[in-house]
């Protein structure tokens, strides 16, 4: 598990601004967080250096590039041995149809989220790449009617942190 790091009042307004426009200008942050740009630049560089800022991400609308249908596959390997997963994940994340691969306890070892273009697809893709596959024991498709984004992730307050 990683270590979580200390961050301070000035570090968490900043989080807060850049999780809501990550392209806001290191001049209107400073402005807006009460310190000089140099000092906003060298906070956001050691925010990226320390792993508590990972990157910037581009979002796509999946129905407007033809991908309109989404769904949630539960899937089952056995056996659940490295040698055998390690293999499967990364074949499943090179899909252009996988969205999110998480590894999960419980009955089912992995839930994949996909973007399909249609019903077809969604069982080419289950039967083709899934499947088909010698670990793959069981294959569970839940349809995705919508989703919903749960706003950022803050940082906690600082008095949560000390305590």
């Amino acid at each position: 598990m990683a270590e979580s790091v200390v961050l301070d009042p000035v570090d968490l307004h900043l989080l807060r601004l850049l999780q809501n426009d990550a392209r806001a200008t290191y001049r209107d942050l400073a402005a807006q967080v009460g310190v000089a740009p140099s000092t906003c630049l060298d906070r956001v560089t050691r925010l990226r250096r320390s792993g508590v800022i990972l990157g910037h991400r581009l979002e796509l609308d999946p129905a407007k590039l033809g991908r309109g249908l989404e769904a949630l596959l539960s899937v089952q390997v056995r056996p659940h041995r490295r040698e055998l997963v390690g293999p499967f994940v990364e074949r499943i994340r090179a899909l252009a149809e996988s969205r999110t691969v998480f590894h999960l306890t419980g009955p089912d070892d992995y839930l994949v989220h996909v973007a399909v273009a249609d019903m077809a697809d969604l069982q080419r893709l289950v039967l083709d790449e899934f499947t088909s596959r010698r670990e793959v024991a069981r294959v569970e498709t839940r349809l995705i009617f919508q989703q919903w984004e749960c706003g950022p992730l803050l940082p906690p307050s600082p008095s949560a942190q000390s305590g």
